[in-house]
């Protein structure tokens, strides 16, 4: 509390006003005090409790590419449409002409990333559906496109035009991503998605000429060790039934149902694999090669549940060792 002294002599004008002004600053605090104890509105929150039952909101990374320019995807993904999407970040491109000239190459945060960015759609990855709410969305300007495009020999035809990633744009990317990984431990290296990964009926981005294993060799991202697919390649005894290829398609993430047919859904599914593992193969059928990376990369990152099923042994026991790559040799 404040305390007054008593004024022997006869206060002056001036004393008189600067006592009248903090009495009147001392009433006008405590009856702000009263005020907030009685007013139910007013709650006190005590966080010295605090539980460890929880995780982060955010799982996932999905990155695009916006298969148009830095003009045209900026107004895509900022303005009001029939069908509006947006993103928490874009990525322009060297060589743009409708990037300002004279500004140098940057990444643009659209939405924050508390908030919820329309960019994913209909889509599933692991047990979550709808990852609109559990993920950060980033674009990259890029004008690569597919278009179901029939013609007289197909009537099912998908036409795509492929175009190269820009590497400033990458490595602008490779620093957001680390950034964003560092903040959000939830994503580990097999949540760091492309857009077909979690919608491979509608989408194809970002594209068979994304640079995956560049960006999981600078610590960002999953890829499969050399020497273990080459062991199944080598030592696979015969394919799997697809039943058993989808199995190991929903253990690794994708949101496959298991029919036991080769069906529009398996090969769409196998086309997203293969863009993102297996991009030198687009064919949407479980050969070889398809087969010995996604069992590499079951064993990598999902060894103990690839180890509990018995219908994903492929290779026997006796067999089931790592294999030094034919091209390395000792002198």
């Amino acid at each position: 509390m404040f305390k007054f002294l008593p004024i022997a002599s006869k206060p002056s004008r001036q004393n008189s006003a600067v006592i009248f002004l903090w009495r009147g600053a001392i009433t006008a605090l405590l009856l702000l005090l009263s005020g907030c104890s009685h007013n139910p509105g007013f709650i006190q929150v005590d966080q010295q409790y605090q539980s460890a039952n929880r995780n982060d909101r955010v799982r996932f990374v999905v990155i695009h590419y916006t298969a148009g320019n830095w003009q045209q995807s900026l107004a895509v993904l900022t303005k009001p449409g029939k069908r509006p999407v947006s993103s928490h970040y874009l990525i322009p491109g060297s060589g743009d002409p409708t990037y300002p000239a004279d500004r140098p190459l940057k990444v643009y945060q659209l939405v924050p990333e508390q908030q919820r960015a329309w960019h994913a759609g209909d889509s599933r990855w692991e047990d979550r559906t709808g990852l609109n709410d559990h993920s950060i969305g980033i674009e990259l300007v890029n004008e690569s496109w597919c278009e179901k495009q029939p013609n007289q020999l197909q009537q099912q035809a998908e036409l795509c035009v492929a175009a190269d990633f820009d590497p400033a744009q990458l490595q602008l990317l490779l620093a957001l991503l680390k950034d964003i990984l560092a903040r959000n431990t939830d994503i580990s290296p097999t949540r760091v998605l492309g857009h077909s990964d979690i919608v491979p009926l509608r989408k194809q981005d970002p594209g068979s000429r994304f640079p995956w294993q560049w960006l999981a060799a600078n610590g960002v991202g999953a890829w499969y060790d050399a020497a273990v697919m080459q062991k199944y390649w080598q030592q696979v005894p015969a394919l799997p039934e697809i039943k058993t290829v989808q199995r190991a398609l929903q253990l690794y993430g994708y949101g496959i149902a298991i029919t036991g047919e080769h069906d529009a859904q398996s090969r769409a599914y196998l086309l997203a694999f293969q863009r993102h593992f297996v991009p030198e193969q687009l064919t949407g059928e479980p050969d070889l090669k398809t087969i010995a990376v996604l069992w590499a990369l079951l064993e990598k990152y999902f060894p103990k549940a690839l180890q509990q099923e018995s219908s994903l042994q492929l290779l026997t026991p006796s067999a089931a060792v790592a294999i030094t790559p034919a091209w390395f040799t000792q002198i």
